[in-house]
């Protein structure tokens, strides 16, 4: 099977560490769709889809997964080629600014083979024009030269797989939207799923941890397993700067504590957020510009990155006039909430 899989985590490894230790730590992937814990409908399905391509040996459809980031959509990707033993090229939205680079992927394909678009809604309009016809037909027509000496040439291309992933699914064109056989939805894990992720994890990592271990950090995790794996390795250099044996509970809770990460999973950004909200504007509805200028960050950092768990967590509302702390909010800080004060 031939592999060609260029992703950030596998590059992002320490200078001194050794050979082992970087597989180590991109193994926590699962390579099976029977590793993959949680998503269970979307399991199935794909299982479905997987097994009836098998069986009648053709291409799987493709494949549009949407959801949060780290929520597993580039590990199913890859889940898809190892169950049809097929080769898989991995590439991003931003990465493919013209028509040219669509084509240096799309010609490089073999029969069967899966290619992944990370940001898939990020496509200049220009190179999604150019995967519709490569979608549909399995032909790219590619304009060699400018102006009167221009000329067409059509490339038949291998039948192959298409997976795309999002987190802003709507975003994604409707004309590439729809040329998808299968849309995957991937939602937050529940605390038991992400408790399973960090178990399997430990094992991987050569941690010896407890239930109770394995439960703070999931209940920390924002239901997502990359930040789920993310803390277990800090928990784990907590335990080997101290050295202890084991990592229970009450180890887990005083290396996430040092960490700045607090018993509902947030951070220092996001308790400053709260902490501005529930004692400077005290009850007062405040604008996004307002709140990013007070903090010192980027307007679309804090919409993107920290709100969308804050709005999850039934800790902060937006309303036509701003964002409004909640009670439950007011209760996490230690104050009392004004009156008024929405649940």
């Amino acid at each position: 099977m031939r592999r060609e899989v260029d992703l950030a985590d596998e590059r992002a490894v320490a200078a001194d560490g050794t050979d082992a230790e970087r597989h180590v730590e991109t193994s926590l992937r699962p390579t099976r769709l029977s590793d993959f814990v949680g998503q269970r409908e979307l399991v199935g399905h794909l299982g479905i889809v997987l097994g009836a391509a098998r069986t009648l040996g053709h291409s799987v459809d493709h494949l549009l997964f949407a959801g949060p980031p780290g929520l597993g959509k580039t590990s199913l990707a890859a889940i898809v080629a190892t169950e049809l033993n097929v080769g898989l090229r991995v590439t991003s939205g931003p990465v493919l600014t013209r028509p040219g680079d669509l084509a240096a992927q799309l010609s490089d394909l073999e029969e069967h083979d899966v290619l992944f678009i990370d940001e898939i809604h990020r496509l200049p309009r220009a190179v999604e024009e150019v995967l519709y016809p490569a979608m549909e037909d399995h032909r790219l027509d590619v304009l060699l030269g400018r102006g009167p000496t221009a000329r067409s040439i059509r490339m038949e291309l291998p039948d192959f797989t298409l997976i795309g992933a999002t987190t802003r699914t709507g975003l994604v064109a409707s004309p590439l939207r729809d040329r998808f056989g299968f849309v995957g939805q991937l939602d937050l894990y529940e605390v038991d799923e992400l408790e399973r992720i960090v178990e399997r994890s430990a094992s991987l990592l050569a941690v010896t941890i407890t239930s109770g271990g394995a439960a703070v950090i999931a209940r920390r995790s924002r239901g997502t397993p990359r930040i789920a794996n993310r803390l277990l390795r800090r928990v784990r250099d907590f335990a080997t700067v101290s050295g202890a044996h084991e990592v229970d509970d009450a180890l887990a809770s005083e290396a996430l504590t040092l960490f700045g990460v607090d018993e509902r999973g947030l951070d220092k950004m996001d308790r400053r957020i709260l902490e501005l909200l529930c004692r400077q504007f005290r009850g007062q509805p405040v604008g996004l510009l307002t709140l990013a200028h007070a903090l010192g960050e980027e307007p679309a950092t804090l919409e993107d990155a920290y709100e969308p768990y804050l709005l999850r967590s039934g800790l902060l509302v937006r309303t036509p006039r701003g964002r409004i702390a909640t009670d439950a909010a007011y209760r996490h800080v230690g104050i009392s909430a004004p009156g008024g004060g929405l649940v």
